[in-house]
């Protein structure tokens, strides 16, 4: 792992229609993103191509919050998603990129991350901790097959 960078990779019980939706409707994104101990808002999400997104993380312990946003480079449904991310905090400097692969197989989503430019003041490995507890979130938002009836 390197300083700057976090790479995962899942493979997941769900269709990669499904997984793409939880990236990319705001309500999904909201439930799973943060990881434990945090809430998120979605102020807004305009998935396409120079499509920007704003939301903001809340400890839910210390009431305390940072917000970020960011610009949709590549979208191709159910399929790839990369954007950027920028801290509204002066602390946090730097335009981060994460880059979203779905690939289909025969189990469901085959999922690879890869987030680049972190913040030097951000340790990788709690990165990759908090990608790790925001992909346990993910599967267990779209792994149930639940009915309406």
């Amino acid at each position: 792992m390197s300083e700057n960078k976090v790479s995962l990779h899942r493979v997941i019980k769900a269709s990669p229609e499904k997984v793409y939706r939880a990236f990319t409707e705001a309500l999904a994104i909201a439930s799973w993103l943060p990881p434990y101990g945090f809430l998120c808002t979605v102020h807004s999400m305009d998935v396409k191509v120079g499509g920007t997104f704003r939301m903001s993380f809340q400890n839910f312990t210390t009431g305390n919050g940072h917000s970020f946003g960011g610009e949709y480079l590549e979208v191709k449904p159910a399929e790839f998603l990369k954007y950027t991310d920028k801290f509204d905090d002066p602390n946090l400097p730097g335009v981060m990129t994460t880059s979203i692969w779905l690939q289909k197989t025969l189990v469901g989503t085959e999922l690879k991350v890869l987030q680049e430019g972190i913040p030097a003041v951000i340790p990788a490995e709690m990165c990759y901790l908090g990608w790790q507890e925001s992909l346990e979130k993910l599967i267990r938002l779209v792994e149930p097959e639940i009915p309406d009836a």
